[in-house]
């Protein structure tokens, strides 16, 4: 298994003022097997993703990105951004990109001319299941799955964010049952539920999520993500072990 350590993961570190091309050789220290890197962690993100993309590679780490945008805008045209953080990747090394489907619904173009914009031969892209009723729903993440797989054969995936649907109020094991076969990419982080009031928690085994018996439903050969802060280096060693103990390397 591949197990990766989102940043969000040092969102302390990062409030202090550490940058992510130190987190990278963090990651490295911890044990994991890659770092995903946030787009809006990044205060000089030229310097930035090459120097990230340099050491990764010094340090034998997979590279995924993180960018909090979508792939179709309010009026449905394809993000212009899109091949700006592709470049950003590619400085970077990485494997996969991630972004939020956005408007899919709204598209009235050419999806193969428009997705072969982008560079799909070299960095797989993949969708997740946002906080939001535009990009956080099986229906709308399997409609635009479903297109751009009959407009080209790039590898364009799904990831699964457990999370997530506890702000959607989705079915977290209907989700994974429907889109299993999309999923390329896990991202893991527990909900606990206080009369209402939703918190990621720093703990998978705190929070209203059964992960082992969802991950079940899921494929074990994809890339797996821890998503959440965590105060200290024993407790991300801690939830790395978890992790591995119960997926197996």
């Amino acid at each position: 298994m591949t197990v990766i350590l989102n940043t969000w993961v040092f969102e302390a570190l990062v409030k202090q003022g550490t940058s992510q091309v130190a987190l990278t050789q963090k990651v490295a220290d911890l044990g994991a097997d890659g770092i995903e890197v946030r787009r809006e962690y990044f205060t000089d993100i030229a310097r930035e993703t090459v120097a990230v993309g340099q050491l990764a590679k010094k340090l034998g780490l997979v590279v995924n990105y993180s960018v909090p945008d979508e792939v179709f805008l309010p009026d449905g045209r394809l993000n212009p951004q899109l091949p700006t953080y592709f470049a950003e990747g590619q400085a970077m090394g990485i494997a996969k990109i991630k972004f939020n489907t956005g408007h899919f619904d709204r598209f009235t173009g050419d999806l193969a001319q428009a997705l072969g914009q982008l560079p799909l031969d070299q960095i797989e892209m993949n969708v997740e299941n946002d906080q939001t009723p535009v990009s956080g729903t099986v229906a709308a993440i399997q409609a635009f799955l479903t297109a751009a797989h009959q407009a080209t054969t790039a590898n364009i995936g799904y990831v699964y964010d457990l999370g997530n649907w506890a702000f959607t109020h989705g079915d977290a094991a209907a989700a994974a049952r429907a889109l299993a076969a999309e999923t390329h990419y896990i991202h893991l982080k527990n909900t606990s539920d206080q009369n209402g009031q939703l918190q990621t928690t720093a703990d998978l085994d705190t929070g209203i999520y059964d992960w082992r018996q969802l991950l079940k439903l899921l494929p074990h050969d994809v890339h797996f993500a821890l998503e959440y802060p965590m105060a200290t280096d024993a407790e991300i060693t801690q939830q790395l072990h978890l992790l591995r103990a119960e997926v197996g390397d």
